[in-house]
């Protein structure tokens, strides 16, 4: 048997669709931590860190914390080797340039899932970092050659990302990742509705995070640079930043049961 052929008997395994759809139901987890957490500090009852950090660090403190990061990581490498595989075996049914395409959109969330999973190993043995991050990093970044255009680039990249993601998400184009004979039909509806609010909230998240590197990247200023926590804080000191704030949560809350959705009912 060959390698080929080995490695697509792998992809299309229950055991390998098992860990897929683990790995999404993690990043429900970590949204919806995120979601609450916002929610928190929207009401003005908490002062956390509103990013994936701060939604370990919750998952952490509460009883059986550790072993629930653990399936996190496990949910997460599941995922990345999902989409490994398929980026080098999948995609079949299309031809030419869009297989190519679709198998580099594959390796692309490979990639991150695969990061994912070991930035929430490292959270789980060392503990949190202080701050804001993305400041830091950015400047390093822009520090080398080529790092301002780098950071615009990203910058761009994520900004044009969350337009589309909300524009697919407002076509309802997501109603096409699920196997429809799967979804009872009083819940198909429902489910498509909350992935709208997710998708489009994500792509809310992504442009405000993507604006704020290329400020970095056009003033020459890395502090501009801000992650997700720094980003909302800013967004709360604007006029009506508690309402603003409160409709960034409904989104976040929104994709972390999208996720789950997904993790029931996507067809992989």
């Amino acid at each position: 048997m060959s390698a080929e052929r080995t490695a697509e008997q792998v992809h299309e395994s229950t055991a390998v669709k098992g860990l897929a759809r683990l790995g999404l139901a993690s990043r429900g987890v970590v949204w919806f931590g995120v979601g609450l957490l916002a929610a928190s500090v929207a009401l003005g009852r908490a002062d956390e860190r509103t990013d994936r950090t701060g939604a370990l660090a919750a998952i952490r403190d509460k009883p059986l914390g550790g072993v629930l990061l653990v399936v996190l990581v496990v949910g997460f490498l599941g995922y990345a080797a999902y989409r490994l595989l398929e980026a080098a075996v999948g995609h079949r049914d299309d031809e030419g340039a869009k297989r190519w395409g679709a198998r580099l959109v594959s390796l692309a969330k490979a990639v991150f899932y695969g990061a994912l999973a070991v930035s929430t190993a490292q959270f789980l043995l060392q503990g949190s970092g202080g701050g804001d991050e993305t400041g830091s990093r950015t400047a390093e970044l822009m520090s080398r050659p080529g790092g301002r255009t780098a950071v615009g680039v990203l910058g761009a990249v994520l900004v044009v990302a969350g337009l589309v993601s909300a524009v697919k998400a407002l076509r309802r184009d997501h109603s096409d990742r699920l196997e429809d004979y799967r979804v009872p039909d009083r819940l198909r509806s429902p489910a498509l509705a909350v992935g709208v609010v997710g998708l489009v909230g994500r792509g809310g998240v992504l442009v405000l995070i993507g604006s704020f590197l290329g400020q970095a990247a056009v003033r020459e200023q890395p502090g501009q640079a801000k992650g997700l926590d720094a980003a909302l804080q800013v967004l709360a000191e604007q006029p009506y930043g508690r309402a603003l704030l409160g409709l960034a949560v409904v989104g976040m809350l929104g994709y972390a049961l999208w996720s789950f959705v997904e993790a029931v009912y996507q067809d992989l």
